[in-house]
């Protein structure tokens, strides 16, 4: 997808212009299931505490911050994982202050190639293989963990992620406790390029009536091609919530819906929440929409005590 999550210093971040490009081998049979965490002790940061931590996955060495409450104990937990292009691990702000200061904890790691972790960024679009196989060491690197309660782990991510976390989670034996996807895609990823070539994606101002429609026109004219997330998405068989933004000009936001709406007609346990007017940047450190990151930290924090009580 051609908006990507650029991470700023501690933890602030904006979108800029740029497809996932790269070209960097992505074997299928791409897998982490032993990813041989080492870690740091948690260092106390007055309202946190963070621990390093590093894991391996198909010869290379990632590496990453957890973020815990400050207090000792055994919290649930979410891995981000990062939409397109070089993404360095988040800082605590934004995105994970809110998260922690109501008892979630949060691993977020630099993407393989950038910042400490080893390895060839970025992906190219479909060749979310290694990627994949990424979050999920990074899932089962927190299960170890004696801080973290396992059975409560789930995936936190924005952009891309909505083609990463699907297939990712359909590769673990223990599927993650719940999925939060922010502007994730639901449709291919030919759907997706036809739709922001049309809509006006890197353009001013917000997504017209008249882009909309053109993007529509051209959506139904190309149909599916590329790397489907559906089939994994119907694998889900836990709690997931999608947030969209009704002016989103990078993905195609009714069509996602209507594909997700089919899914919880036969029986999914999804949320789907749209923002009208709101573009891609819904947990944007200027939100496009300002009720967004609420919803979200909400959302999962009622999923985490409902896991809890089980």
């Amino acid at each position: 997808m051609r908006t990507k999550w650029v991470i700023l210093a501690f933890g602030l971040f904006a979108f800029a212009g740029g497809c996932g490009g790269g070209g960097t081998s992505d074997p299928e049979s791409a897998r982490c299931e032993n990813p041989s965490p080492t870690s740091d002790p948690a260092t106390e940061l007055g309202d946190h505490r963070e621990a390093s931590i590093r894991f391996t996955c198909e010869d290379t060495v990632l590496a990453g911050t957890l973020y815990l409450p400050s207090a000792e104990g055994r919290y649930p937990a979410v891995v981000w994982v990062h939409g397109s292009e070089e993404q360095p691990r988040l800082g605590y702000g934004a995105i994970v202050a809110p998260l922690v200061e109501h008892g979630i904890a949060v691993f977020s790691y630099d993407k393989r190639g950038v910042g400490e972790s080893e390895g060839d960024c970025c992906t190219s679009p479909g060749q979310y293989n290694l990627v994949a196989a990424d979050a999920d060491g990074a899932v089962l690197a927190l299960r170890s963990r004696s801080d973290i309660d396992p059975e409560r782990v789930g995936f936190y991510g924005v952009s891309e992620a909505g083609w990463v976390v699907p297939l990712a989670n359909s590769r673990l034996q223990e599927p993650v406790a719940f999925t939060a996807l922010v502007s994730g895609p639901t449709v291919t990823t030919g759907e997706e390029k036809v739709w922001s070539d049309n809509a006006g994606e890197g353009e001013p101002g917000p997504l017209t009536a008249e882009k909309k429609a053109d993007a529509t026109r051209a959506l139904e004219e190309a149909g599916a091609s590329g790397f489907d997330p559906a089939p994994y998405i119907k694998q889900m068989q836990t709690p997931g919530l999608w947030l969209f933004g009704g002016g989103d000009k990078s993905i195609p936001t009714d069509r996602s819906v209507a594909i997700l709406k089919q899914m919880k007609a036969q029986g999914k346990n999804f949320t789907i929440i749209v923002f009208p007017g709101a573009d891609h940047g819904l947990v944007d450190t200027v939100p496009t929409a300002p009720e967004a990151p609420e919803s979200l930290v909400s959302w999962i924090e009622k999923t985490e005590d409902a896991l809890k009580r089980g």
